[in-house]
């Protein structure tokens, strides 16, 4: 088991050297979104259209945070599998890389694959943990989705492991 340090955004050949059980601390851009932003932004790669965040070589955190005072105090991680619908779509997109709990798809890990991406674990009930990582935070699409809107943290060390590498090896198939 090592520690590395990613970057975001990044290049697959970036992905490449993560091995799944690997340990690594996020850095840089992190975009959120959950059900319904997720649902908004496959619906405009299917007409067409540009998605409202950026996607080539991003991370997408699936995460509604919770904010006392302005502040984000708790970002725990959501249940990935209710992205698995929208995720080969926005891997294929650009996006590299996603964040959340428990396993995916097949179709994910296909889609994984396909684009030399990964997919990261984070630990559920770690909520206030991760939100000390969270250095800003700002939505960025969606704001009438409250809680669900996309925003965009500037995260430094952000803890997780290495879920689905980009060769499709897995902690969850071991």
């Amino acid at each position: 088991m090592t520690e590395k340090i990613l970057r975001l955004p990044c290049k697959s050949e970036d992905i490449a050297t993560l091995e799944a059980g690997d340990h690594v601390l996020i850095c840089g851009k992190l975009y959120t979104g959950r059900d319904a932003a997720h649902k908004r932004i496959a619906a405009s790669l299917a007409n067409g259209e540009v998605s409202p965040i950026p996607l080539e070589g991003q991370g997408i955190y699936y995460v509604g945070p919770c904010k006392k005072d302005g502040k984000i105090v708790s970002a725990g991680p959501t249940t990935s599998y209710r992205m698995d619908k929208y995720a080969p779509a926005l891997y294929e997109a650009g996006v590299l890389v996603t964040v959340g709990k428990g396993d995916r798809s097949e179709e994910v890990y296909e889609a994984i694959k396909r684009r030399g991406g990964a997919y990261l674990a984070a630990i559920g009930g770690a909520g206030a943990i991760y939100a000390q990582a969270i250095k800003s935070a700002s939505v960025v699409a969606y704001e009438d989705l409250g809680t669900e809107a996309a925003h965009l943290f500037e995260v430094e060390n952000f803890p997780a492991i290495v879920a689905i590498d980009s060769r499709g090896n897995s902690i969850f198939k071991r």
